[in-house]
C-alpha cells in the first residue's frame, strides 16, 4: 500500500515539468515530506475549463484532498480508507470504476514511505531483556532524482447540506493505485537490509513513466483493456531504497530531514 509519501518540488517546477496550461498561484502548497491521508496535495488532470466557451480538455494542477470519496457516498468520513485503489481491480470495483473511465491524474512525489519489521523473530535479545524491534521506515525513490509520477483517479463528491455557492460545497478527492512492488533487484540498494522492493512491502505506488503520462491523462480514452495496459509496472531497477530515522512515523514531524539518508537501520531489522 502506499500511506504516506514525500512532495516537496516547487509548483512552478511541477508545472513545467508535466506542461501544465492552467493553474492557480494562490492554491500554492507548501513543501510536505510526510504527506498522509486527508492532507491536500498536488494533481495533474485534464478536463474541460468550468465556465470556458472552449469545452477542450485542458492540463492542470489541481490542489485535491487525498483519500477518495465516491460520488455516490452520503457522507466523506469514509474517504480516509480510500487512499488505495489496487491496479488489478481498479476497473470493477464500486468505487473506482467511473473515475477510472474519465478522471484519472497523477499524483507527483519525492517518493514513498514503508516500514519494515522483517519475518524473523518477533523479539530481540538487548542487554538481557527482550525487546519488540520497532518499524523501521524506509523511503523509496526514483534512483535518478527524477519525480515519482504516481498513477492516481479522482472523484466529485457534493455536500447536500451546503448551499450551492458555499466554498465547501464540493469536494475533490483522490485515491493512490498500487501494485505489486518490484521482486528484481533495486537500482541502488542499501548496504544492508532489503535487496528488492518486495522485501520491504508486498504493494507499491505505480508509478507511471513518461512515455504515458500523455496517455494516462487523456480523458477521451474510455477503452478499459487499453487503460488497464498503461498500469503495467515500470521496468525494474529505476527505484532506490534506504532507511530514514523513525521520526516520519509521527505525522506531525515534517521537514528535510525526514529524508536524510541513514547508514542504516536505527534497530536491528530481521529479514
Amino acid at each position: 500500500m502506499c500511506g504516506r509519501y514525500a512532495a516537496s518540488r516547487r509548483p512552478e517546477d511541477l508545472t513545467g515539468l508535466f506542461q501544465v496550461e492552467k493553474w492557480e498561484p494562490e492554491e500554492a502548497l507548501a513543501p510536505d515530506w510526510n504527506v498522509a491521508p486527508t492532507k491536500e496535495v498536488y494533481a495533474i488532470l485534464e478536463r474541460p475549463v468550468k465556465d470556458a466557451a472552449d469545452r477542450r480538455p485542458v492540463r492542470q494542477m489541481r490542489v485535491l484532498k487525498w483519500g477518495l470519496v465516491p460520488s455516490w457516498a452520503k457522507t466523506p468520513e469514509g474517504g480516509a480508507r480510500m487512499i488505495n485503489a489496487r491496479a488489478e481491480t481498479v476497473h470493477e470495483k464500486p468505487s473506482f470504476r467511473r473515475p477510472f473511465l474519465s478522471r484519472r491524474c497523477i499524483l507527483p512525489a519525492d517518493g514513498y514511505y514503508e516500514w519494515v519489521t522483517g519475518t524473523g523473530e518477533r523479539e530481540l535479545e538487548v542487554e538481557g531483556r527482550k525487546k519488540r524491534p520497532r518499524k523501521q521506515p524506509y523511503f523509496v525513490t526514483p534512483a535518478d532524482g527524477s519525480v515519482f509520477a504516481m498513477a492516481g483517479l479522482y472523484e466529485f463528491w457534493r455536500d447536500r447540506t451546503l448551499p450551492d455557492d458555499h466554498p465547501r460545497a464540493w469536494w475533490v478527492t483522490c485515491s493512490v493505485i498500487t501494485t505489486e512492488a518490484e521482486k528484481g533487484p533495486l537500482g541502488v540498494a542499501p548496504a544492508e537490509g532489503p535487496g528488492s522492493l518486495a522485501d520491504i512491502h508486498p504493494r507499491m505506488p505505480l508509478m507511471l513513466t513518461p512515455d504515458r503520462w500523455d496517455a494516462w491523462l487523456d480523458p477521451a480514452r474510455t477503452d478499459p483493456d487499453e487503460l488497464r495496459g498503461l498500469l503495467a509496472p515500470p521496468p525494474e531497477g529505476l527505484m532506490r531504497a534506504y532507511p530514514v530515522a523513525t521520526a516520519v512515523s509521527n505525522v506531525r514531524n515534517n521537514g528535510p530531514e525526514l529524508l536524510e539518508e541513514l547508514a542504516g537501520p536505527e534497530e536491528p531489522v530481521l529479514f
